[in-house]
């Protein structure tokens, strides 16, 4: 009788390199972000990533971060988290978990309680001291959303389209 195979990857690996591979997609030169929301039999209800919504061309609106109005991205970017919502398609969102590569904005906590997400698993929280991350923490903690710093038990994931 084999034994089954050791190594595998857990859950949350899994989910969390599905929001990393999302964002890959993202077009941002400066910041990827990708996001998974996942129910509570770990099926994968959405995904997103920081990009232009439906309809704005990636070459038609701007990628900077600094200049006057209008003139940076900031207006412009919907959040990987906000992707992964609108891009769901109508399914209950009530009870799920939400995977994301950065800890969410204040724009995007609101969305997730109102979804009815249960739990946010970020992996980088480099913008914990910002007044848009405090707000968004608050929030979170306030509806009852429970946030955790992702733990990888590897350095790295790595695929191959080679056989």
């Amino acid at each position: 009788m084999s034994e089954k195979r050791q190594g595998y990857i857990s859950w949350d690996e899994y989910f969390m390199g599905v929001a990393l591979l999302a964002s890959k997609r993202s077009k941002d030169p400066n910041t990827q972000v990708g996001a998974c929301i996942v129910d509570e039999q770990n099926r994968i209800l959405s995904t997103g990533y920081n990009g232009f919504p439906q309809g704005c061309s990636d070459d038609d609106f701007p990628w900077g971060r600094e200049g006057g109005e209008g003139e940076t991205k900031y207006p412009f970017v919907v959040h990987a988290e906000l992707n992964a919502i609108l891009n769901n398609r109508g399914k209950n969102l009530s009870g799920s978990r939400l995977y994301v590569a950065l800890f969410p904005c204040n724009e995007c906590a609101k969305a997730i309680i109102q979804a009815g997400i249960r739990e946010v698993v970020y992996l980088s929280d480099k913008y914990h001291d910002t007044p848009s991350t405090m707000a968004s923490r608050r929030m979170l903690e306030a509806a009852g959303v429970k946030c955790s710093c992702f733990k990888p038990t590897k350095g790295q994931l790595v695929l191959s389209f080679a056989e």
